[in-house]
């Protein structure tokens, strides 16, 4: 990949309303060209949109954790994220090696919220879970280099 492709996909991911205007005048190219190399980069699927970035503790979910879920019967179809995609608390999916099947990124308000939560994720997927709750995030999102 080219160096000023590179750049224009670090600054949009660092500013992802950032106009072609700007993007030209950070690289050098014009508005058209920068225009041109975004939508290609789109259409290679390097870019796969753009997203605001929600401030969960003004939205009430200033709680945050990681749940590893663990299948009780392995035998079970790997099937966890169809089950759960329908609980709303959870922002992200991850399939991971290792002791657990999957990481889920949550958010919720409350330990009580999060307790409720757990009932719910177990009995839908029938997984057990081990819970790690975040105490402060010192950077996330961070944008590419």
């Amino acid at each position: 990949m080219e160096t000023t492709d590179r750049l224009i996909l670090s600054l949009l991911a660092a500013e992802g309303r950032m106009s072609f205007t700007d993007l030209g005048k950070a690289t050098g190219l014009s508005t058209s060209a920068v225009h041109q190399r975004v939508k290609r980069l789109e259409s290679k699927g390097l870019i796969r949109g753009y997203a605001a970035l929600i401030d969960h503790e003004q939205l009430g979910r200033p709680l945050t954790a990681f749940i590893s879920i663990t299948p009780i019967d392995p035998a079970q179809p790997d099937d966890y994220p169809e089950r759960l995609v329908e609980i709303p608390e959870i922002e992200s999916c991850w399939s991971v090696a290792g002791e657990e099947s999957y990481i889920l990124k949550i958010r919720v308000a409350t330990p009580s919220d999060l307790e409720n939560l757990l009932a719910r994720v177990r009995a839908a997927a029938n997984v057990s879970t081990r819970t790690t709750i975040v105490l402060s995030t010192a950077y996330e999102n961070r944008p590419l280099d």
